[in-house]
């Protein structure tokens, strides 16, 4: 992404309201100052369009993979700017209806993107990738909006995965003290 890009996601983002300050309790149990609120992000149109044009740039014609819930109006968005489809990795298997972990068409071997909102442990995105390996999928990256620089980079390198992130956290608090 080219430094006007990156402006200009920051400013989408900020026009979202979506980086908030304050004391937050993470999903993985830990703590922060700030927030990326995925939900303000996803839900405003304009930053929805701006994150999914900047994720066709970087997705190359490779079928996408939306995580349960923050990564699935990602997928959906950026299927509709590039026309390519996408599959829906859920984080348990279903207990009813058909009982699929991965919904959408996959077919064994296809290469896939996984597409998620924010990467802090990395753990999520792990968890996606082994499902649609277990699929039968072949998964080497990870796309996503912000990068927390909290050891994702680290855990899916570890799984023979690379995070590849629209903007990273020490970006995002840079362009706050403004």
């Amino acid at each position: 992404m080219t430094t006007t890009d990156t402006s200009a996601l920051l400013a989408a983002l900020r026009d979202a309201d979506a980086v908030l300050f304050g004391k937050f309790e993470l999903s993985h149990g830990g703590t922060s100052d700030y927030y990326v609120d995925k939900y303000r992000f996803e839900t405003d149109p304009a930053c929805l369009e701006r994150i999914a044009r900047a994720f066709a740039e970087r997705v190359e014609g490779t079928k996408l993979a939306g995580v349960a819930l923050g990564g699935v109006p990602l997928a959906a968005a950026t299927a509709v700017e590039t026309g390519l489809p996408y599959v829906i990795a859920r984080k348990a298997t279903k207990e009813y209806g058909t009982g699929n972990r991965i919904e959408g068409e996959l077919a064994e071997g296809e290469e896939v993107v996984v597409v998620e909102d924010i990467a802090t442990t990395g753990r999520s995105a792990v968890d996606a990738v082994e499902a649609l390996r277990e699929a039968g999928a072949t998964v080497n990256r990870v796309l996503v909006v912000v990068d927390r620089e909290e050891d994702a980079t680290e855990l899916l390198a570890d799984h023979g995965v690379e995070l590849d992130a629209l903007l990273t956290a020490s970006e995002l608090l840079a362009d706050a003290d403004e």
